[in-house]
């Protein structure tokens, strides 16, 4: 497909009608004197003929084919293809659902087991507050620990534990059964909230929150990619009515030339007044304009669809023509809004959204219904021990003499602790209660207001969708009565213009007769196309909005 842009100067489409209307004036006069035609025209008319001659000659040097790229023949169906492979706006939206998984995993981060583990070495010294504590006048106690160990907070009921293993070794100037003392503990620790933070809390709110936004940004690219399919098949069907609509006027040039061409035989043979001719080669001249706007529509609305379609990246991207393998054809399809409004209210990308910013809603609400109750929670810790070194027996007196020492390596110590020689265990309840109005109070009562806002917006929602969609049915229907009637008028307009011809040649009737009825069988096949073009489209949308709000 070529597309051919002319180009006009306004001065001279101004020139052709100011010359048209002189010679009409001129023309009126000459045959309300009593003056019949000839073959010789006054002066003043072959003056302002030969004028409108170099305009017309003019208008048509002045074509210039825009040199053209490659072409690409594609349907309808391809070119949506196309689109959810390449448009921008779809793969920006891709990253959505994208970006909320990673907002999901920090929120569920929470809940992820912590390994941890700590070196530790100490030295200190005292000065000695008793003799029976050192025999020199300070104490100085030097130690390395290591602990390792593991915690979480449970995803379910809101408890968290804590299991740590500790290893350490000692040393001091003091008195002391072990030195150096060698030790090791392993302990395990529960939290359990038996009341408030039991069935929510505010790690498991934010998960559960990120969870519907994921949903919804699934939503949005599923929205995305409808707008941009019903944006395409539209686009496409007006690519489809430019070039019905260029066609239309081409014919309608076609016509106008070929009265002039037989105008100007019936000049030749003295049977017309060479004001005919003239106002042949202006309707020549108007024709031709809109065969050049014609032309300019099909560019603009080959960008249109090609920016929908087509990856920028391409080297041919703004030099491929792209052909429309469908024409503007009329295919009636049976439409049940009845079912078209079940369908929107079910799945609509704007309802289900709603739905899922109502289910926020609630889940606030429950949060905080969860927070006005009062806090009671479970601790139990249950510990084992070992300890080893070396150990000293003192006999009596001051200082006292070491009678002896026995060696317990840490093997051993690990040993008391697997085999429980030293266990201790903690079990006690922690209770809470605000006095006066809480934080949650005020917090419990602004989320079921927002619950209430978004469930009276829901229901104002579902009103909104089903009148959209009642219209959309609606404009199928008027479309395709549309059609008919343009149909019936277009076919009545040939057959007028067919008798009219028939009639100028007979000399029943004025060249200016003829050409207003070429001008309205233009506009009947114009309003005809312009029918079929809207049908289609309106069946587009009324697919559309049964999916997604139609922007």
């Amino acid at each position: 497909m070529r597309v051919h842009h002319r180009v006009r100067t306004g001065s001279g489409s101004g020139g052709v009608l100011l010359l048209v209307a002189l010679v009409s004036i001129s023309g009126r006069q000459v045959f309300a004197s009593g003056q019949g035609p000839s073959s010789a025209a006054p002066p003043m008319m072959a003056a302002a003929e030969q004028a409108v001659q170099q305009v017309a000659q003019q208008t048509a040097q002045q074509e210039v084919q825009t040199p053209t790229g490659p072409v690409r023949r594609i349907t309808v169906d391809e070119a949506v293809s196309m689109a959810i492979e390449s448009n921008l706006g779809i793969k920006a939206d891709r990253l959505g659902p994208q970006i909320q998984d990673d907002a999901l995993a920090q929120a569920r981060g929470v809940f992820a087991p912590n390994l941890f583990t700590g070196l530790t070495r100490n030295s200190n010294t005292n000065a000695t507050q008793s003799f029976t504590q050192a025999a020199s006048d300070t104490i100085t106690n030097t130690g390395f620990s290591n602990t390792t160990g593991i915690q979480q907070r449970l995803p379910w009921a809101g408890g968290s534990y804590d299991i740590r293993w500790s290893g350490a070794r000692s040393e001091t100037t003091a008195y002391s059964n072990f030195n150096p003392q060698l030790s090791s503990s392993l302990t395990f620790t529960f939290q359990q909230p038996l009341l408030r933070n039991l069935s929510t809390d505010a790690n498991r709110r934010l998960v559960w929150n990120t969870e519907n936004l994921r949903r919804i940004a699934d939503l949005q690219l599923r929205q995305s990619i409808v707008s941009t399919t019903r944006a395409v098949r539209n686009a496409y069907w007006d690519l489809v009515g430019a070039i019905a609509s260029q066609q239309v006027a081409q014919q309608s040039l076609d016509l106008a030339r070929q009265s002039l061409k037989d105008n100007q035989t019936r000049v030749e043979v003295g049977t017309m007044a060479p004001i005919d001719i003239v106002e042949a080669q202006a309707e020549v001249a108007n024709n031709e304009e809109s065969v050049i706007v014609a032309q300019s529509r099909i560019a603009t609305a080959q960008d249109a669809l090609r920016v929908l379609i087509m990856n920028p990246d391409q080297s041919d991207f703004w030099t491929t023509d792209l052909e429309p393998a469908e024409a503007a054809e009329l295919h009636p399809v049976t439409i049940d809004v009845d079912k078209g409004i079940a369908g929107a209210l079910t799945d609509r990308t704007d309802i289900l959204t709603a739905k899922r910013q109502l289910d926020n809603t609630a889940i606030d609400v429950q949060y905080y219904r969860n927070q006005r109750l009062p806090s009671v929670d479970l601790n139990l810790s249950y510990g084992l021990t070992g300890t080893g070194g070396t150990q000293f027996t003192y006999g009596d007196g001051i200082p006292p003499p070491i009678l002896s020492q026995t060696e317990k390596g840490f093997g051993s110590v690990l040993n008391d602790v697997f085999k429980r020689q030293y266990p201790a265990w903690t079990l006690g309840f922690q209770v809470g209660y605000p006095i006066g109005t809480s934080q949650a109070e005020a917090a419990l009562a602004g989320a079921r207001l927002q619950q209430t806002q978004a469930e009276t917006n829901l229901k104002n929602l579902e009103l909104q969708v089903a009148a959209t969609v009642r219209n959309a049915g609606r404009q199928v229907t008027t479309n395709l009565k549309r059609v008919e009637a343009t149909q019936k008028a277009r076919e009545l307009a040939e057959r007028r213009l067919d008798a009219e011809q028939k009639k100028f040649s007979v000399g029943l009737t004025s060249s200016f007769i003829v050409f207003q009825v070429q001008r309205d069988l233009a506009v009947a096949r114009f309003n005809e196309l312009a029918a079929i073009i809207d049908y289609n489209k309106s069946l587009v949308d009324f697919e559309a909005v049964q999916q997604a709000p139609l922007r």
